[in-house]
């Protein structure tokens, strides 16, 4: 049988595409499929494209491949992933290595990659950034795992891996399950921006009355700024496009409860595990979450909004204020973003390169964008930023900024527009810059009622205060 460099399980669209890209670049791929006519079918439609060698089982599968062997696992994440692990471990030899190209959980990655190091098998938690077309012409890929399995595995990742500037969209992350890990944030990322470009499309349309043909040629506009990306490049192409059946704006028949599929909430969760705020990706959860609230969203219509609110009524200048307050928020949604995977490295040991993730992004993934090149020099800089918005090109944008985006802010509430995701990350801005937070108030009150203690800002040492008694203060 003919030797493959890597075998692929599991052939939906986002395996097979995998399998397709391996093979056109001149990798011999050997697949499998639980069901075999997905084998079947991805080597009758594109056997053409490269060598690919048919396998009906899990053993036909290792015994295609060379050594050490390389398997690729594309299966739902949790008990599926689990499963197959367990059909292909006892085939493998020490030193050969599994693959998880899926969205695991980090957690699951580290428990996975522990088990199977007690085998002498190496485990790879690579995550994959690109969506279908992504997988097939070159995806952001961010895999984890051991030195070792990186020297065997990393140059094929590099090879189909989108390319900018001819630098590979693919680095070693770092251990166990620090490839997961990014991925989740790069997601959580990714659900702020939506949020972000959503609510300035509905503060245009609602703010301005422009239809969405006018708006898909306002962001078309936006995206020759700073703000070119490729969630602002299909915003335009989505606001283009009319449903054939009724002649309406698509995104007007499209329902308006958007869905997830938990890489959003894992990053919040984890992110609160962490003590890290990332508002702006709570946010953007949350407002998918209210969304597919329909009842409760049905009864609440009749709720008064603000008196003398007019559609249309945003006046001139507007949509510079909003493209600036677009910019503003997601600065801060990338540096939250950014501010968790370091506490996420910090906590696991995992030694992550902030700059290296702003280089793999720039191509392949879905938040893609010029200005991650800026983060990237960011992060190069001899001072390395304790946060974005302290190095000096977004400190800059910001300044350039805040103005519009309180305007846009003030003129949302007016409105009874909601835009959580601007309003959000406004206060987060604020609140790194103010010079005293109430939380001095709110350590008094957990002092009063729990005995919690406090610090003083003028000696060391916390100290309660004998609420119920005296009302002198004790040092603690």
């Amino acid at each position: 049988m003919t030797q493959a460099q890597i075998g692929v399980t599991g052939l939906a669209v986002m395996g097979a595409n995998l399998a397709r890209n391996l093979a056109r670049h001149g990798h011999t791929v050997a697949v499998h499929n639980r069901s075999q006519y997905r084998t079947k079918a991805l080597i009758e439609e594109h056997g053409h494209e490269g060598a690919f060698v048919a396998c009906d089982t899990p053993e036909e599968l290792v015994a295609a491949l060379e050594r050490p062997r390389r398997v690729l696992i594309m299966v739902q994440a949790g008990a599926p992933t689990d499963a197959v692990i367990e059909e292909f471990a006892p085939l493998l030899e020490p030193g050969d290595m599994i693959v998880d190209g899926g969205n695991a959980h980090f957690l699951d990655t580290r428990r996975r990659e522990a088990a199977l190091r007690e085998r002498d098998i190496h485990f790879v938690g690579a995550g994959v950034s690109g969506g279908e077309e992504g997988a097939l012409l070159g995806p952001s890929i961010m895999p984890g795992g051991s030195k070792e399995s990186y020297q065997a595995l990393g140059p094929m990742l590099e090879d189909i891996a989108a390319k900018v500037d001819g630098v590979p969209c693919c680095t070693h992350i770092g251990p166990d399950g620090a490839g997961h890990f990014v991925k989740m944030v790069h997601n959580g990322i990714e659900y702020a921006d939506m949020q972000l470009i959503a609510e300035a499309y509905d503060l245009l349309r609602q703010g301005l009355g422009l239809t969405p043909a006018e708006l898909a040629d306002v962001f078309e506009q936006w995206n020759e700024s700073e703000l070119s990306s490729y969630l602002i490049e299909i915003t335009a192409e989505v606001l283009r496009q009319v449903d054939a059946a009724t002649g309406k704006p698509l995104v007007d028949v499209i329902s308006d409860q958007a869905e997830q599929k938990g890489t959003g909430r894992w990053t919040v969760q984890i992110a609160l595990d962490l003590g890290v705020p990332v508002s702006g990706i709570a946010e953007a959860v949350f407002a998918r979450s209210l969304s597919g609230h329909a009842e409760l969203r049905e009864v609440s219509r009749a709720l008064p909004g603000p008196s003398g609110a007019t559609a249309g009524s945003a006046g001139e200048g507007f949509a510079e204020d909003v493209r600036q307050a677009l910019y503003a928020s997601k600065i801060v949604a990338y540096a939250q973003g950014f501010d968790q995977i370091r506490a996420g490295s910090t906590e696991y040991g995992w030694d992550i390169n902030p700059g290296s993730l702003a280089t793999i992004w720039r191509g392949g993934c879905i938040i893609r964008a010029d200005f991650l090149d800026r983060i990237r020099e960011a992060y190069e800089a001899e001072t390395k930023p304790v946060t974005l918005l302290a190095a000096p090109y977004f400190t800059d944008a910001l300044i350039l900024a805040q103005e519009s985006w309180r305007r846009v802010v003030v003129k949302a509430a007016e409105l009874g527009i909601p835009a959580p995701g601007f309003s959000t990350a406004l206060a987060y801005y604020d609140a790194l810059r103010a010079e005293r937070l109430p939380a001095a108030l709110i350590q008094g009150q957990r002092d009063f009622f729990g005995a919690h203690t406090y610090r003083r800002v003028d000696r060391e040492g916390s100290f309660h205060t004998l609420w119920s008694g005296d009302r002198s203060e004790v040092e603690a």
